[in-house]
């Protein structure tokens, strides 16, 4: 092997053992923030718990509000590809599908699916959001973005579709997406109140459609 070729394969070696040591650090970040919150959790824990030292923790990720970003990242995405989740194939099928009233139901099977996943980790994010400044900023532009999605995305096309109830302004509509598409709604009826994931997916389905749409048309 080449010198050239010899520093390439070191420096890719030393890139993939980077990348693992980043996900077991957001890893670990992210079991001990869903289970114990922000404030509770310290770098320190993090380290113990990931099996590096403290300086790696920084070095790897950053500091608290970083792990938790890249935490909740990559448990929405079940990875840490950086891929648009808007590009990712569980929502390219809801997407491209053309009925309304069934597409809704594979958005509240994707809302779902993504609840179990992120809703601890969203908590955490908006108790950092009271006592850190950072969070503080993070947690209200992914507010506004969740928002800003639900104006952009499916509201216009059910208008387009003429499928938008007359008494809901699209605004309207996309508040209420944004509201339903919520994690802390998952964690409060899910996890705190007792209800199934199926429950939850099929009273969160009714919602979409019975706030947002008009009847479906008899066939």
């Amino acid at each position: 092997m080449s010198e050239s070729g010899k520093r390439s394969y070191v420096s890719t070696l030393r890139d993939a053992q980077a990348r693992q040591t980043r996900r077991q650090v957001v890893a670990a970040a992210g079991r001990l923030f869903a289970g114990q919150g922000f404030a509770a959790t310290t770098i320190e824990a993090i380290a113990a718990e990931a099996g590096v030292s403290r300086k790696t923790v920084f070095t790897s990720v950053g500091n608290k509000v970083a792990l938790l970003k890249l935490a909740y990242d990559y448990a929405m995405a079940e990875d840490d590809e950086p891929v648009p989740m808007v590009e990712r194939s569980g929502l390219q099928v809801v997407i491209a599908e053309p009925d309304p009233y069934q597409q809704m139901k594979l958005y509240a099977a994707f809302v779902t699916e993504t609840g179990a996943r992120t809703s601890a980790l969203w908590l955490a994010l908006r108790g950092a959001a009271e006592v850190d400044p950072e969070a503080r900023e993070l947690y209200t532009r992914w507010e506004q973005e969740r928002l800003d999605s639900m104006r952009s995305g499916p509201v216009p096309v059910f208008v387009e579709r003429g499928v938008l109830r007359p008494d809901v302004t699209p605004d309207e509509a996309a508040v209420i997406f944004w509201m339903l598409i919520d994690p802390a709604l998952y964690h409060r009826l899910v996890l705190q109140a007792g209800w199934s994931a199926e429950r939850f997916q099929s009273w969160l389905y009714e919602q979409f459609v019975n706030q947002v749409l008009i009847p479906r048309p008899a066939a």
